[in-house]
């Protein structure tokens, strides 16, 4: 899931977050069992067309999302076909960009308010064992918030560094970025705890009298 939702109103933004996060669970064991490449081919197509009843922006936000995964399926089929193993490089290629297309395809067609009333409907059982039901929720909503985020961050210092050397930063980012995420992260906590933090307030007790004898 690595990026925020499309607004939109089509047949799979109308759809409630939960039938279409269990299908993705079916969808995802499924394609999990598949060792032929038709097959796998095959869902990959199917889900090229569930972007397509997106029109072309849904197309476009898809393809941006899945082009951090293309450099890890390119290493994958780098060092199966070392092994010598094209058929396996070929399976797992497809097998991958078919589950990130999928979850992100249904992380696109689902508002994060949904997504978050979702997981924090099936974290409530948890609660009884002291673990605030939004905790979760709210876990998994910043996750996906900071992708977008990190990705326009690490642009930013890039652009940066090219403007002041033309050697590549390589490394060199590691540093500033993680300075930066850390600062962030200082930020987030003061804006939590001025909101009153994760757990919900807890009742206060109206004060008794005491009767004096």
């Amino acid at each position: 899931m690595l990026s925020l939702a499309l607004p939109g109103t089509s047949w799979a933004h109308r759809l409630p977050a939960g039938l279409k996060f269990g299908v993705l669970a079916v969808a995802m064991a499924g394609t999990a069992f598949l060792r032929d490449p038709l097959p796998l081919a095959a869902v990959g197509a199917l889900t090229a067309g569930l972007y397509l009843s997106l029109g072309r922006r849904g197309l476009r936000a898809g393809a941006t999302a899945l082009r951090p995964v293309l450099w890890i399926v390119g290493l994958i089929v780098i060092w199966q076909l070392w092994l010598g193993d094209p058929r396996g490089a070929l399976v797992l290629a497809l097998r991958i960009l078919a589950m990130m297309a999928l979850a992100t395809f249904v992380t696109l067609t689902t508002p994060l308010p949904e997504l978050m009333a979702m997981i924090e409907r099936l974290a409530t059982p948890f609660a009884r064992f002291g673990l605030p039901p939004r905790l979760p929720a709210l876990t998994v909503a910043m996750l996906l918030r900071f992708i977008p985020v990190l990705r326009a961050r690490l642009e930013m210092l890039t652009l940066a560094w090219r403007a002041r050397s033309r050697r590549r930063p390589g490394p060199r980012l590691l540093a500033p970025m993680t300075l930066s995420l850390l600062d962030d992260s200082d930020r987030l906590a003061e804006a939590l705890r001025a909101r009153g933090g994760l757990t919900p307030p807890r009742p206060h007790k109206k004060p008794t009298l005491e009767r004096r004898p």
